[in-house]
Parts: structure tokens; C-alpha cells; sequence
């Protein structure tokens, strides 16, 4: 067996892929007919090339830049390593995290590093595997990388592994970079093939032209090169950016990044869809873009010791920001206005479970709420309302059924809430017809006691009749109530069981409903709908049959 071949079988079973993906890329389908290439306009109008894989060498990519990111952390976690000034494609870092460290500074240095990927060629990144402390890989082995990873002859901008494998080899120039900052009393931070220097000291003006020579003899020695035309001084008497955040008091996007977003919700509230670039775009890229927004609010609030873990009433009724509120207006929209899919919302996160369990046992009686793929797995055609920290922040929708009562203030209006619904309706020029999807709140059937239905009703002035377990309460929000069962005045969703599930033993323990009980000799509710789940083949869910029945007839 030759050294390539044993090479190949090592870095097979690193990164966990089969030989075979290996070795027929290399030597059957070649690395150079594995690529398809493309431009994009860079910001000056000048064409950027994009070299992407086709999707067997992506999949190889994916699994040894993941296999790299790993080794990297494990190695300098253990040997106490400082984290690299680069906040580019590495996790838990963005543009924000590198644009904060030169927030409000008197001068601020940007410079660009010149084809930044193309500068790591064959050689290079080669000689980097075989020589790092970090892998210790065989001379074999590092070339077999190169050959996976590099596109005539250079690392190409466009393949998985490029990223993270320019941050390694360039955390050596970057040591050397920071030393020399450090020297000018500069702070240096790096996104890709953007550097970004800043200070308060009052000389640098006149330091300036010395750092610049000192840095492009530093980049040139080890093959790189600035660009000039990207080289730009700033004061903090002008606008200051880095990666394309605004530095000088706040860190912050552009004015016009946030009313082309504005824009774009308007647009979906009012017709139902939007368009990104000439091209329809989808609820996922616009969160995104509220997401990177409130990102930068949640940071300036942490900033100035206004941020919060828990809003109040008085916080989310009225403490929001401009921003902030036109982010709650877009979150009504996705989960309340016009819902994907039926949206069910719990009173807790175990009732979710049963239903679920309910419904794979009925997978063939209700096709409109899940179906069966050849695989087994099981497709839910309803959403079950998921309690996000974001939900709780900008609704305060929390676990426990007392907050649901939240969503009906949004839709009315009441104790001083804005009502939301209104507002999107006013907007909206789309139908609103039949094919809205609900909403429904459902809960424990509790009425003669002060729980949580019982407050509800309370709260939202609506009645219920007696062995009434369904009503629409306003447009698309419909209350939903578990039947009453087993002769029981109240029932919770556990009393649709028969007695034998209810007395089953786990481990020597029986079931206890309470929130707190002896642990030793009994277990809750979070283990008995695990086992509901894991067994649901097995158990009679007929009393279910009518809350069932309710949500299909509103699909």
C-alpha cells in the first residue's frame, strides 16, 4: 500500500467520510472539473469571480473545515490561547463583534488587503498542514488537503474550506500585525481581507505614514500586498465604518439598510410578498435583516445598562424603540397575522408532546395535519408555537399558560397594548379569507377554579357554554379546550389517558402531576410525555379524537 493511499485512509477517517468520495474526486470526476464559476459586481463595479464546488466536493469541504474548526479550538483551548483578532467566518463572531472594538475612537484605519484568497496558493497552504504544531498531518496528508481544497492552484473564493483555512495560516502574520499595532498604541481587529486599526492617541495623525510603510513591508515579506484605493483614514468629526457598521457613538447600520427594510415589510403587510434585488423574497431573508437590526440595538442597550433578561408589561407595551417596534410588528405578522401553517399555542411545553403523539397515531385519519414519508419520519402540517427569548422580549410570551392571554391583547388592544392585528389589517391589501391560518390557544379544561382558563375567559370577557371545548375569538385566534373525560368536572390534558398509562412505572417511580414532588419515588410531567411520545404506538388516544377533530375542521 503506498503513502497516498494509507494518507487517504487517514484523512477519511478524520473528517468521517468514505474513502472511496475521496479518491474518485481526486482521481476520477479531477478537483479542476469539480468547480463552476461565476462574478458578482464588487462595490466599485469591478467583477469579483466566485469558483463554487459542485455538491460532492462541498460535502467533503464542509466535513474537514469542520474537522479543522474543531482541532483549532480543542488546540488552543488547551494550551490557553488568546482568540485571533479575525472575527470572520469563525463562531460566535460577526461584523458586529469587529466593529465594536473600534467604537467611538478619535482615529479609525481601514485598510484592504489585496486578493486576499488568491495569495494562498498550493505551496502554502500545503507547507502550513505539514509544518502546524495545531495538526501534525504527514507531508501526504497535507497535500492530499491542498488538492481538496485549492482551485488552480490557490484557494478559491467561494469553497467551504477557504474561510477557515486563510484564518489559520494568516493568525501567523496576525500576531506579527498586533505587535506592530501595539507599537503605534493602535487596537486591530480583521474581517477576511478587511483590517481595521483605531485609537485615541492625538500623534497617530502624524505616525500615520510610518505605520503604513512598516505594515506593506510586514504584509509583503509574507505575500501580501495592500490595496491602496481601499486605504482610508477617519475622524471621529466624520462618519466612521468598519465592515460597514457606523463606529462614532453608537454601533449601527445604514439609515438606508433600515428603510429598505421598513420598506420591504410594508410591502409584505400590504400584498402578501416583497421582492429583494428584483427577485421575490422569502419571510426568512427579511427576519433576517430585523435580526442584524436588533442585534445591534440589543448590544447598545447592553452598552448603556438598559438591556434587560425579562421585559415588564410597561417595557413591552411601550419601551421599544422605533426599531424594535417595527421588528414586533414583523413577528406579529409571521406567527399571528398570516401564519405559515396552523400555529397551536400550549400552556406548556409537555402538552405539545401528547398532541403530537396523538397525531402520529392518527397519522392516516388527518392528513391535513401530518403525513408519513416512505422513511417513517413524520411531517407536521401545524406549528406549535415555540416560547423564544425573542417572543417573550417583544410580546412577553413566556412557558406558563397566564401569558397567553398576551396574544389576545395584541389582537384587541387591551390593557393599553397595541393592537397589532388591527394595524396589519388597515395595511393589508391582500384577502383576508378563509385560507388565513389559525391561531389557537389551547388549554387545560379548568373552568370552576382559578387557573389558567378561567383567567383567560376572565380577562377576555368571552363565555364558554357548558361542554363547549372550541370558539373564535377574533378573525384567525380560536380558543380550544381539552374535553371533559372520565366523568371529571375539570380535566388537564394528562385525564384523556386510561388509568393503566396514567399508574405506569418508570424506574421503580410513579407519575406525579404537581410541580414538585419526591423525585426518589416519583417522576413528572416532562418524563410521562417523553414516554407518551416513545410509546404513543401503544397507547388509546380516542379522547383526543375531539380536539383533533376541532383543528382539522379550521385547516
Amino acid at each position: 500500500m503506498n503513502d497516498y493511499k494509507i494518507a487517504r485512509e487517514e484523512l477519511a477517517r478524520l473528517i468521517s467520510v468514505d474513502i472511496k468520495a475521496i479518491t474518485y474526486l481526486l482521481y476520477k470526476t479531477r478537483i479542476e472539473n469539480s468547480y463552476a464559476s461565476f462574478e458578482i459586481p464588487k462595490k466599485n463595479g469591478e467583477p469579483r469571480v466566485i469558483d463554487t464546488p459542485n455538491d460532492k466536493l462541498k460535502w467533503i469541504q464542509r466535513k474537514l473545515s469542520e474537522t479543522l474548526y474543531k482541532t483549532h479550538v480543542d488546540y488552543i483551548t488547551q494550551n490557553g490561547i488568546k482568540a485571533s483578532v479575525s472575527h470572520g467566518f469563525e463562531k460566535n463572531k460577526s461584523i458586529i463583534t469587529n466593529a465594536y472594538r473600534h467604537k467611538n475612537k478619535k482615529c479609525l484605519l481601514n485598510i484592504d488587503i489585496s486578493d486576499f484568497f488568491s495569495s494562498f496558493n498550493f505551496g502554502r497552504v500545503q507547507g502550513y498542514f505539514y509544518k502546524s504544531r495545531e495538526f501534525m498531518f504527514s507531508k501526504e496528508v497535507a497535500t492530499i488537503i491542498a488538492q481538496l481544497v485549492c482551485y488552480k492552484g490557490k484557494l478559491p473564493q467561494g469553497a467551504p474550506t477557504s474561510p477557515i483555512i486563510s484564518n489559520l495560516i494568516f493568525n501567523i502574520v496576525d500576531l506579527k500585525i498586533l505587535a506592530l499595532a501595539k507599537k503605534y498604541r493602535l487596537n486591530y481587529t480583521r474581517y477576511a481581507d478587511d483590517m481595521s486599526f483605531s485609537t485615541n492617541n492625538k500623534v497617530f495623525e502624524k505616525e500615520y505614514l510610518n505605520f503604513i510603510r512598516e505594515l506593506s513591508d510586514l504584509l509583503e515579506k509574507n505575500g501580501f500586498e495592500i490595496n491602496q484605493n481601499k486605504t482610508r483614514l477617519e475622524y471621529c468629526s466624520s462618519k466612521q465604518e468598519v465592515t460597514g457598521l457606523t463606529v462614532n457613538n453608537k454601533i449601527n447600520t445604514s439609515r438606508k439598510f433600515i428603510k429598505k427594510t421598513r420598506a420591504m415589510a410594508n410591502q409584505l403587510y400590504k400584498t402578501n410578498s416583497f421582492q429583494i434585488d428584483g427577485e421575490d423574497g422569502t419571510l426568512n431573508q427579511l427576519e433576517g435583516r430585523f435580526s442584524f437590526i436588533n442585534q445591534l440595538d440589543w448590544l447598545n442597550n447592553k452598552l448603556e445598562y438598559r438591556a434587560t433578561k425579562k421585559k415588564t408589561d410597561k417595557n413591552f407595551i411601550s419601551g421599544l424603540n422605533t426599531r424594535e417596534k417595527q421588528y414586533r410588528y414583523f413577528l406579529f405578522y409571521k406567527y399571528f397575522f398570516r401564519p405559515i401553517k396552523p400555529t397551536i399555542v400550549t400552556e406548556g411545553k409537555t402538552d405539545v408532546l401528547h398532541i403530537k403523539s396523538a397525531l402520529m397515531k392518527y397519522c392516516d385519519r388527518y392528513p391535513n395535519l401530518i403525513t408519513k414519508a416512505a422513511d417513517g419520519k413524520y411531517d407536521f402540517k401545524v406549528y406549535f408555537l415555540n416560547k423564544t427569548k425573542r417572543l417573550q422580549y417583544f410580546f412577553g410570551i413566556s412557558d406558563g399558560a397566564d401569558t397567553v392571554k398576551k396574544i389576545w391583547n395584541f389582537y384587541n388592544g387591551k390593557n393599553n397594548y397595541e393592537n397589532i392585528y388591527e394595524y396589519m389589517k388597515r395595511r393589508s391589501q391582500a384577502e383576508l379569507s378563509n385560507k388565513v391560518n389559525p391561531v389557537i390557544l389551547l388549554f387545560d379544561n379548568e373552568q370552576k377554579s382559578d387557573r389558567p382558563l378561567k383567567k383567560f375567559l376572565t380577562h377576555s370577557d368571552v363565555k364558554m357554554d357548558a361542554g363547549q371545548i372550541f370558539k373564535q375569538l377574533k378573525a384567525n385566534l380560536f380558543l380550544q379546550t381539552i374535553p371533559l373525560a372520565n366523568g371529571l368536572e375539570e380535566c388537564e390534558i394528562e385525564d384523556l389517558y386510561q388509568k393503566e398509562v396514567l399508574n405506569v412505572i418508570i424506574n421503580g417511580k410513579k407519575f406525579c402531576r404537581n410541580a414538585e414532588y419526591d423525585s426518589e419515588k416519583y417522576f413528572g410531567k416532562h418524563i410521562f410525555s417523553m414516554y407518551i411520545m416513545k410509546h404513543y404506538n401503544e397507547v388509546d388516544f380516542s379522547k383526543f379524537l375531539p380536539i383533533l377533530d376541532s383543528i382539522n375542521s379550521l385547516i
